[in-house]
Formats: C-alpha cells, sequence, structure tokens
C-alpha cells in the first residue's frame, strides 16, 4: 500500500532540492549591475531604496544575511543565495500546483489512484516543474538579488495555497486558508506589486468551488476581482494614505494640533471600524462579511511592513530616497511621483499632442517648524483636446530616446502625420505584444539569438559551427527547437477538452501576468534594458500546461501501449529530455561564478579618486555598485558620491546638504525655497546683452538664492521666472592656495589663470544643472571633483578643464588648448590601471559575463587603457606602452569579451610598439568575425545597421593600420573592406 500524498510530498521536496542546487551552484559571489547593488545596501543597514519600495524583502534579507555573513564581503552571496532559495522554493510550489490540477483532469478519487495514474502525475509535475527551472528569464532573476525571487514565490504560495482551499470541505479551516492567503498577498506588496495581479485568477477558483458556474457568474466574479485588485493597489495602498496626509495637515493648519495628531485620528477610526464590522459579522452570523472584513484586515497587517520606510527616514540613513519620514514624503513615495506623470492607460495624449497649458494643480505641503508649509504647487500639463485618444500607446514624446522618429519607424506614420486608433493598436501588436512580450516569452521555450540587447528568439537546427561568430561564440546562443513550446499547447488543448473550470484559472492567470501586464506598463518603444523578468508569472503559468502536456501525451497513446504502468514511464522520460536540453543549453549563460565585474568596476573607481573626493555618477551600473562597494564593504567612504540623476528633485539636495559623518556636507549654497518641488525646475535661457561678456557664477547663484528680480522674466500666464541671462559664467581662482594643494600638475601650473570660464550652451538649464553649478561655486576646489564619464563635463563644456586618470575624470581649474575630448595625466593614469586596479575573472574563459558586463564599462575600460597607450607613445614612452597594451588584452581578452569597435583600435598601437605577432593575430580574428557576421547578415538581409556598421569600422581600422605600418596585408585587408563596402551599397 502506498500513499499519493507522502509520493506528492518526497518528489517536491527532490525537485526542489534539484532547482536549489542549480541556483546555489551558479548564483553570483558579489554584487551584480543594476538595482541589485541597491538592494544589498538597502538590505543590510536597512536604507530607503528607490519608490515603490520593498520594505518586507529589505527586512527578510537583513535578517538572513545578518545571521549567514560570517563579514561584510559575505553579504551580497548570501543575499543572492537568498533568491536562489526563494526561486527553489517557488519551483516546490509550482510542482505541487500541478499535481493538484493534475487531478482535476482525472476522475477517480484520489485515494483510489492507482500506481499507473501516480506516476503520470508526478511525471507532469517534474516536467512542468524543472522546465521553469531551467528556463531564461526565471533563472536569470533566481542568482541575484533583485525582488523578482521573492515575488515569485509569493505568487507561487497563493496559487497553491488557494488550491489548498478549494479541497478542504470544512468552512471554518477553509476560511483560516483565506486569511492566510490574505496575509501572504499583504507580504507581497512590500516585495513587489506583480503578485496582486493573481487576484482574479484566485477568484475565479471561489467562484468555481462556491457556486454553480455560468457565464455571467464568471464576468461578474471578473468584475468584482478586478475592483478589489484597483482597491489594493489604489485606494489601500495610496489613497488611505492620503486621506490621512490630507486629514493631518487640517488638524495641525487648522486646528492648530499636533503633528500626526490627524493621522493617529484617522487611523483610530479606520481600526475602530474595521472591528465594529468585524464585530458585527460575528453577532449577525455574517460569515461573508466576516471573511471579506477580516482578509481586508490580514492584507493591511502584511501592508504594515511599509512603517518601516517612515520608521528608517526619520533616522537621516545614507541612502534615503524621497526621504518618505512624514505623510507628505511617504505618498511622494508611494504614487512614484520622481518619475513624473504616470503613463496614460484608456485614454491620454498622443507624443505629437504637446503641452498648450500648464494648469496648478495641489499644494505641496513640506513640514515646518509648526505646522504644513506650502512653497509650491503640482503642474498639471494640458494637452490639445484634438490629439488625445483611446488606448494611447504612442504617448511619449521623449526626443532624446528618439521615441517619436521610433513610433513613425514602427507604425509607418508620416512626418507631421497625427496617430490615428489603428495606429495604437498597430505599435501594440507589433511592439508591445511582439516586441515585448512574444519574443520574450519565446526566449524562454524555442530558443534565444543571444544576449544581445535586442537578440531575437529562434528554432535553429544547425550546427553552431555554422554560424557566424556573433552569435555562434556567445553563450546565450540557446536552442530548445520549441520543443517546451510544443509541450506547452498541448497541455494547453488537453485542459480545455478535459476541464473547461482548469482551463480558464490557468489561461486567466497566464494572461494577467503577461498581456495584461504589457496593457498596465504600457511600454515606450526601447527601454534601458530587456525586461522578460517582469513576466515570469505567465511563463509560470504556461509551465502548468508543459506539466499537463506531459499527462496529454500519456493520455493519447493509450491504445499504442495498453500497459498503464509502463505509459506515463515511458511518456515522462520522454519529455524529461525537454528540461535536460534546457540546463545543457542554458547553464553557461546562467552560471554567474566568479563574475566580480560589478564590484571590481566599483573599487576601481572609488581607488582611482584622490582622498576626500567628490564623484559623480551618470547611471545606474556606475551607482549602484558604488553604493554596495561604500555602504556594505566600507571601501572608500571617504569619497562622497553624487548621484547626477538625482540632483533635480528637493529630497536628494537635502540629502547633500547633510554630513554623512564619514564626510562632510556638500557645499550647496541654495536654500531649500530654492528648489522645493516645482521651483526652479527649468531656468530659461533669456540672454541679455549687458552680461553678454560673462557674469560671475557665485553672484548668479547668490541672485538666484535670493531671488532676485534682475534675473525675472515674466511669462504669458503672468508668472515670473528665473532666468540665465548669459552663457559665459566665469569662477574666480585662489591660484595660490590651488597650486600649495598640489591639485593641479606642474606641467600645467602656467595654464593656470585667476579665473575660470565655464561656457554653457545656448539653451535653457534645469535644477541639477544648478545644483551643479552652485557646488562647482561654493567648493572652491577645497575637494577633488570627479567623474565616473565624460557624460557631465560634456554637457557643461568642460572637457578642456577635465584631466582623464583611467576609468575616472577630475576637473581641474585649467584650461588646456586643443583637448577637446580631456587631457590625460599618464603618470596618475598609469597608476590607477596597472597598480591599484582590480579586474578578477575577467580573463577566465569559464566566467560568463553577459551583455551588460560587456557594455559601458568594458568599453570605458578597454578605452582607458588603449588612450594610456597612445599618451604614453607620444611621450616616447614605447614600453610602457607595450605593457598597457598588453596588460588590457590580458585581463579583457576579445575572446572572451567578443570583437568591439574598440579592439579594432588595438590594432595600429601594437604594430607602433613592435607586437606584430600580437597586432598580426588580433587583425587575423577580427577581419575572420567581422566578415563571417556580415556574410550572415547580407544573407538574412538583415536591417541591423548598427551592427553593420560596427562590422564595417572594424575592417576599416585594421585596414587603415596595416596601411600606415606598410604591412604586406595590407592589401589584403583594404581588398576586404572593398568587397564588403560594395556589397552593402548596392
Amino acid at each position: 500500500m502506498y500513499s499519493f500524498r507522502k509520493i506528492n510530498n518526497l518528489t517536491g521536496w527532490a525537485v526542489f532540492a534539484i532547482a536549489a542546487v542549480t541556483y546555489v551552484r551558479t548564483v553570483e559571489p558579489t554584487v551584480s549591475f543594476w538595482d541589485c547593488g541597491e538592494f544589498i545596501a538597502a538590505a543590510h543597514k536597512l536604507l530607503i531604496g528607490h519608490p515603490p519600495g520593498a520594505p518586507f524583502f529589505l527586512l527578510v534579507a537583513h535578517l538572513f544575511t545578518d545571521a549567514l555573513a560570517s563579514d561584510s564581503s559575505q553579504v551580497a552571496y548570501w543575499m543572492n543565495v537568498l533568491s536562489a532559495l526563494s526561486s527553489a522554493f517557488t519551483i516546490l510550489f509550482l510542482f505541487w500546483t500541478i499535481t493538484l490540477l493534475g487531478r482535476k483532469l482525472i476522475t477517480t478519487p484520489v485515494t483510489e489512484y492507482s500506481i499507473g495514474q501516480t506516476i503520470g502525475l508526478m511525471m507532469a509535475g517534474v516536467v512542468g516543474s524543472l522546465v521553469y527551472t531551467f528556463s531564461d528569464s526565471f533563472w536569470f532573476s533566481a542568482v541575484e538579488s533583485e525582488v523578482y525571487a521573492l515575488s515569485s514565490l509569493f505568487t507561487a504560495f497563493v496559487v497553491w495555497a488557494m488550491l489548498k482551499w478549494e479541497l478542504i470541505d470544512d468552512s471554518a479551516a477553509a476560511n483560516r486558508w483565506l486569511l492566510l492567503i490574505a496575509y501572504v498577498i499583504g507580504l507581497s506588496i512590500g516585495t513587489h506589486l506583480l503578485n496582486l495581479v493573481t487576484l482574479p485568477a484566485l477568484a475565479l477558483i471561489f467562484y468555481f468551488r462556491k457556486f454553480t458556474p455560468t457565464w455571467k457568474g464568471a464576468i461578474l466574479t471578473l468584475i468584482v476581482s478586478g475592483i478589489a485588485l484597483l482597491f489594493v493597489m489604489n485606494v489601500m495602498r495610496t489613497e488611505l494614505p492620503g486621506i490621512a496626509g490630507k486629514m493631518d495637515i487640517f488638524f495641525v493648519n487648522t486646528l492648530g494640533l499636533p503633528f500626526n495628531s490627524g493621522a493617529i485620528v484617522f487611523t483610530v477610526l479606520c481600526v475602530s471600524a474595521l472591528l465594529y464590522g468585524i464585530w458585527y459579522s460575528v453577532r449577525k452570523q455574517k460569515v461573508v462579511l466576516n471573511t471579506v472584513l477580516l482578509g481586508f484586515t490580514f492584507i493591511l497587517i502584511g501592508y504594515s511592513s511599509y512603517v518601516m520606510l517612515v520608521v528608517r527616514a526619520n533616522f537621516n540613513p545614507t541612502f534615503n530616497l524621497n526621504n518618505p519620514k512624514d505623510l507628505s514624503g511617504f505618498m511622494y513615495y508611494m504614487n512614484m511621483e520622481q518619475y513624473g506623470a504616470a503613463r496614460p492607460l484608456l485614454y491620454g495624449p498622443n507624443f505629437t499632442a504637446g503641452v498648450v497649458e500648464i494648469e496648478k494643480g495641489s499644494p505641496i505641503y513640506i513640514k515646518g517648524e509648526h505646522k504644513y508649509e506650502s512653497y509650491s504647487q503640482r503642474l498639471v500639463p494640458k494637452y490639445d483636446p484634438r490629439k488625445m485618444t483611446l488606448f494611447p500607446r504612442l504617448y511619449s514624446d521623449d526626443e532624446s530616446r528618439r521615441h517619436p522618429q521610433l513610433y513613425r519607424n514602427i507604425t509607418g506614420l508620416r512626418e507631421g502625420e497625427n496617430p490615428a486608433l489603428a495606429h495604437q493598436f498597430s505599435y501594440f501588436f507589433k511592439q508591445q505584444i511582439g516586441y515585448f512580450y512574444v519574443r520574450y516569452f519565446l526566449w524562454n521555450f524555442v530558443g534565444r539569438d543571444s544576449d544581445e540587447v535586442g537578440a531575437g528568439w529562434h528554432t535553429t537546427f544547425h550546427s553552431k559551427d555554422t554560424l557566424p561568430p556573433v552569435l555562434s561564440e556567445n553563450k546565450a546562443h540557446n536552442r530548445f527547437y520549441g520543443l517546451p513550446l510544443f509541450l506547452g499547447l498541448i497541455g494547453l488543448f488537453f485542459v480545455i477538452q478535459r476541464n473547461r473550470q482548469v482551463g480558464a484559472f490557468t489561461g486567466l492567470l497566464f494572461f494577467m501576468t503577461g498581456i495584461a501586464l504589457i496593457i498596465y506598463l504600457n511600454p515606450p518603444p526601447v527601454e534601458p534594458r530587456e525586461r522578460d523578468y517582469i513576466y515570469v508569472g505567465s511563463f509560470y503559468a504556461f509551465a502548468i500546461w508543459i506539466g499537463l502536456g506531459v499527462m496529454a501525451l500519456s493520455e493519447w497513446i493509450k491504445s499504442i501501449v495498453k500497459q498503464e504502468v509502463l505509459r506515463p514511464v515511458l511518456i515522462g522520460s520522454l519529455c524529461l529530455a525537454v528540461p535536460v536540453l534546457m540546463v545543457k543549453e542554458n547553464w553557461d549563460d546562467h552560471d554567474r561564478t566568479g563574475r566580480y565585474m560589478a564590484l571590481d568596476s566599483a573599487k576601481n573607481m572609488l581607488e582611482s579618486c584622490a582622498p576626500n573626493a567628490i564623484l559623480f555618477t551618470t547611471g545606474d551600473n556606475d551607482t549602484y555598485p558604488l553604493l554596495y562597494a561604500q555602504e556594505v564593504e566600507g571601501i572608500r567612504p571617504d569619497v562622497r558620491v553624487v548621484i547626477s540623476q538625482f540632483m533635480g528633485t528637493d529630497w536628494y539636495i537635502d540629502y547633500l546638504k547633510q554630513s554623512l559623518g564619514r564626510t562632510p556636507a556638500m557645499p550647496i549654497s541654495l536654500e531649500k525655497k530654492n528648489y522645493v518641488s516645482y521651483v526652479n525646475n527649468q531656468i530659461l535661457f533669456y540672454e541679455n546683452p549687458t552680461v553678454k561678456d560673462g557674469i560671475n557664477l557665485k553672484e548668479y547663484i547668490r541672485l538666484i538664492r535670493e531671488d532676485n528680480p534682475a534675473l525675472k522674466v515674466t511669462l504669458d500666464s503672468g508668472e515670473t521666472i528665473n532666468t540665465l541671462p548669459t552663457p559665459k559664467l566665469y569662477l574666480p581662482l585662489d591660484k595660490e592656495a590651488i597650486v600649495k594643494s598640489g591639485q593641479i600638475p606642474t606641467a600645467l601650473t602656467s595654464l593656470l589663470s585667476d579665473q575660470m570660464l565655464i561656457e554653457l550652451p545656448k539653451k535653457h538649464i534645469y535644477k541639477d544643472d544648478l545644483v551643479f553649478l552652485d557646488i562647482l561655486a561654493q567648493n572652491d576646489w577645497k575637494r577633488p571633483v570627479y567623474f565616473t564619464t565624460t557624460q557631465l563635463p560634456n554637457q557643461y563644456n568642460l572637457m578642456k578643464h577635465t584631466q582623464l586618470e583611467g576609468v575616472v575624470c577630475r576637473l581641474l581649474p585649467v584650461e588646456v588648448p586643443q583637448a577637446e575630448d580631456g587631457f590625460l595625466n599618464s603618470d596618475i593614469a598609469y597608476n590607477n590601471l596597472m597598480n591599484k586596479s582590480q579586474w578578477r575573472g575577467q580573463n577566465d574563459p569559464n566566467v560568463y559575463h553577459d551583455e551588460t558586463c560587456r557594455g559601458e564599462r568594458l568599453v570605458a575600460s578597454r578605452l582607458a587603457f588603449l588612450t594610456l597607450a597612445q599618451q604614453l607613445m607620444a611621450e616616447n614612452q614605447p614600453k610602457k606602452a607595450r605593457e598597457v597594451l598588453m596588460r588590457s588584452l590580458g585581463i579583457m581578452p576579445n575572446e572572451i569579451f567578443h570583437d568591439d569597435q574598440i579592439c579594432s583600435l588595438y590594432v595600429a598601437p601594437l604594430l607602433q610598439v613592435g607586437e606584430k605577432q600580437k597586432a598580426e593575430q588580433l587583425a587575423k580574428r577580427l577581419t575572420h568575425n567581422a566578415e563571417q557576421n556580415l556574410a550572415y547578415y547580407w544573407e538574412e538581409k538583415s536591417k541591423d545597421q548598427q551592427a553593420i556598421r560596427t562590422n564595417l569600422y572594424i575592417l576599416n581600422q585594421v585596414a587603415a593600420a596595416f596601411k600606415e605600418a606598410n604591412h604586406p596585408d595590407a592589401t589584403r585587408y583594404e581588398a576586404l573592406l572593398e568587397k564588403e563596402l560594395n556589397v552593402w551599397q548596392n
């Protein structure tokens, strides 16, 4: 006699073990790029991360890492392990979900299952859950410190728990399961909001269990559950705190009561009403009302993890985004006002609409000394009503990211043409569904071309040997031959045939976690990174169908294989080949062991800075690894990191004006009234001939600070606004103090003058520009100023004042003529790159470095070495130049990081320093790969012009280098270039 329950449990835990070992074995040993550094630092010190926050995730991660990390360098590893274990538990609940749903397709009572039926269910669960285990997007999130692993666990748990609830006959016990589900949903809000989209699917299970199904009843259930979803997302999460905030303002400003008195009264009223409702429902025996009220209560209890944000913000932590220390700050945080206006959903403007008017909205209150004070009002843009539309998909007018042009390219819109509703749906199906969802879906269940941004899916059957290097050398070139897709489709048809209720539930789960999210998120034509991890919930639902597809195949061969036990064993064994194929293909591009690039890049930047430096960053992959390095591992805490994209927000300016203990406050003279929300957001460039020769920067900042009428102009609306009267701002210099500080190289002291001219572009400036200029003015060169990239120096026309020092660049109060791209200090750069920097694992062929690793940081590092080598040759130091070139090629070999435009620039200096053999080897590889890639692009009629131009550029650089060196192979490389150019042009 055997127990189905015991076999089901043991098999589930076995699958969990496989997933756990896989994920723990492949986690990154330290911090990853993107938001991971922020999450690890925020969890380690309970800091305030980006909105809408993940307080429960941070609390769990804090406890987990605090218990297991032996020292600060282990925190990132153990937080990655937390994601791995969360993901493994997701797989456990997926297995049990598949077997629970599979039982619905078998008419025999569970107590009477035969061995064959039990094996069939186990095989379905194993195959479905292992396919998901080894799927591309889910595995990616399982090995890094992001919220998606824990969020997936919550989703998996509530789906499984709802199916368990369905089996319970005792109503009291069943209601306790519903309350548990409500509590977990509340907790999940403190991790990520994605879990909430499962509510309509869960409501269907409730409806099918409690009522006789009808179309009318099912539709009504979906409507009610949709309302519940909106209530939790909007009313409970943001509107209730908003009402509390308004009530507090009334109590403090009108009634003269202490701060928080209104919020306390509102909370007491809400709790009292809830308790009364529960008491009333018990007294009147209203079971449904009681369950609903208790469920709402438990969601609120779970949601209460957000209190942590307010508590921690009041302790002024070292990273405090949006500063949600009071109700007004908390509402700003929860409404994600930092990101600007929400994307339109059902009705809104086209990208061609244009703002015709800006109205003043509700006042913005800030906690003053005795009451809430209003410095400004929210600005509400009004659009041309003739260019408003239903279902606005073509809404973004962001020219900096080329959104309007991309909309036109995708939909065929002509310049000046206003989008019609047909264009909205064209974009929706082509780009949002096709590119942002179907492409990701097929990555996971058909195959993936590569890990490059924009990579497609494929079903290629030919050998990698016949593919071009751009694909064959990419570890993320994975082929599943569509087998997971076919198995899932078989399962879907089988479910629809056998049990419409199971089909409706799984179909709705698939839709809500996939297509519905696309509709809600309304993505623009390009994103900063691939977003496939958002839609893993729908891939989870498809994995259920894959599992049930195993049952379908077993059922369909009944007439061929009569033996009941042999049938599921045979089919299950054959179907197990699918996850085996997936783990084989996916392992090498999901195994992050030995990867230290994010941490080392942060260390290299920090160690390259002089003591007590100010370091300006320009992007997530500069900023968050730096945050981790300083906050968790304590590397160079004397360096004050300034995140440039936040400098236009009042809460971040407040943060910069605070001392962190380890570093003094930033030198900012502007007062709160000068930079509070919507004040000085934009400063118009309004040229004044009387100051055409320039204005003292310190004097200009003083006039802004005093809100001096001399800088004001009146707009058509009657409102006055500050202006920039000249692009020329000069900063007086204390030459003696600057020379004494030693920050100017001896060779440049002759270029030091009494003032530094900053000539801005002739255009409007914004609040972040104003803050940057204020820092420069007030710093007076007392602290060294550095940048992680040349973006900001270029933006402010400061490149002639920018000294390149390896992976960072430094602003100096001297102007070097003709240094349009900056000037390089070879001694400092050599020491930084050759002695101070770490490059662990970057030359190990067994370590996988994905597209992010091969992106901006790699390019910047390669370019830093190349520029240094070229400068050393110009200084007649060929021996050191050779060392630099060989060091670069040794730690960042193009055999591992692939060929790029920068690699081709190494050929000429290698020939110049006498490394003829290395130059020939590099040229041979570069040209061979470029030729193979271009042949592939010509054959496939590729429209990827950027990739084509990159390969042509490589051929051109190699040919030019060999021609300049009078190398015998120059003619051959020139002929190859000519051949490929002719193909391209024809």
